[in-house]
């Protein structure tokens, strides 16, 4: 990876919302911090919200275009003026999501999806038309995650559970992530996969011969 900032301790650190340039410039496989501002919300019920507004041609309540979007549940302390003090945040599997994640990188340009288990290979196409990367985050390690986040900025769609809203939150230092998959199209779950088939003929001798 070249031309990103260094960050601490020894890893670059990547500045949220990112353009489809910079984006381009990460490589499946990098591992970084991620500073500045991302959308996060774990709901299926908002995912189809979204889409439902976008079929009626109803702005977001919330800006998302060239943005970050994490499917990361957020827990904060509710304030008669928004979001309070953050308690922490929590990843989930992004392959949940995969029959409506295209629509939502094509249609709000999105430079950045973070979550657990990659995404589909509709979602890395158009991830590949947009300038976009997806960000791995380890599962278990809310306690490190947390860290990272600053400030609950704001959260859209109040009428859902907390966790569904879409929370703006602010990030220093979140992390680390790997670049999963990224704007070209490659995979470190691609490479897992084929290493894993690669390797099953001598795993399947080896018990055979066991």
């Amino acid at each position: 990876m070249t031309g990103l900032p260094a960050g601490e301790p020894g890893l670059p650190r990547v500045r949220l919302p990112m353009s489809p340039d910079e984006a381009r410039r990460l490589r499946a496989g990098d591992l970084v911090l991620l500073d500045g501002e991302a959308l996060a919300t774990v709901g299926m019920p908002t995912h189809r919200r979204m889409m439902a507004e976008i079929e009626a041609g109803r702005p977001m309540p919330t800006p998302m275009d060239g943005g970050a979007f994490f499917h990361m549940g957020v827990c904060y302390d509710e304030e008669p003026a928004g979001p309070g003090r953050l308690h922490y945040v929590n990843p989930t599997t992004s392959t949940r999501f995969n029959g409506m994640m295209p629509t939502l990188i094509r249609r709000f340009g999105l430079t950045a999806v973070g979550g657990k288990g990659g995404l589909s290979r509709d979602s890395v196409e158009a991830m590949r038309d947009v300038g976009c990367v997806y960000f791995s985050f380890v599962g278990g390690a809310s306690a490190l995650l947390s860290l990272g986040v600053t400030e609950v900025v704001e959260a859209a769609w109040p009428d859902l559970i907390m966790q569904f809203r879409l929370n703006r939150i602010r990030l220093a230092g979140l992390g680390p992530v790997t670049v999963a998959i990224d704007a070209h199209g490659e995979s470190v779950y691609d490479r897992l996969q084929a290493s894993a088939t690669a390797r099953l003929a001598d795993i399947l001798q080896s018990v055979r011969s066991g």
